[in-house]
């Protein structure tokens, strides 16, 4: 229930918010990628995956992209285990644990977060462009979206999750 509600919420900012503020084109905030972050630490790869297929697509029926949202979101979702496994803990993390910043604290949060979305980013504006002789612009636009992304969502954390 919790992330079907989540799921809805993350789409519906992406839609009817984020979608809509354009920065010259070098800025596009993808907040829907909080829904892929904020899973379980547990969460198998696979389904994790299945998870991420599914707001990917619904992003891409909403803005006619047919495919970029969902395989930017399934390739996240595929690194996800191990970026957790590499920023672990010493004594590892608790069974059912969120992968929330009022949890693990913001410095973890914001490494984990970051490549995460860095890596999404990449697949999708690349995806997108299409066109090596746009690498620059393209690789531009890719950082300056991802440090968008991350400062949005970092903020969303501060303002749902306060201790």
């Amino acid at each position: 229930m919790k992330y079907g509600l989540l799921f809805a919420i993350c789409i519906l900012m992406q839609v009817l918010i984020f979608d809509r503020i354009y920065f010259s084109g070098y800025v596009n905030i993808y907040f829907y990628v909080l829904f892929i972050l904020l899973l379980p630490i547990q969460t198998s790869k696979s389904l994790g995956m299945i998870m991420a297929f599914f707001i990917g697509i619904s992003i891409d029926m909403f803005t006619n992209t047919p495919g970029m949202h969902a395989s930017a979101s399934v390739f996240m979702a595929f690194l996800r285990p191990t970026i957790l496994r590499f920023l672990a803990p010493i004594d590892g993390y608790e069974t059912g644990m969120e992968a929330r910043l009022s949890i693990l604290g913001i410095g973890w949060f914001i490494r984990y977060a970051f490549v995460l979305i860095l890596a999404h980013h990449t697949v999708l504006l690349y995806l997108e462009a299409f066109n090596s002789s746009l690498f620059f612009f393209t690789f531009l636009k890719v950082l300056l979206s991802s440090f968008a992304t991350l400062f949005i969502i970092v903020l969303s954390q501060f303002l749902i999750y306060r201790k």
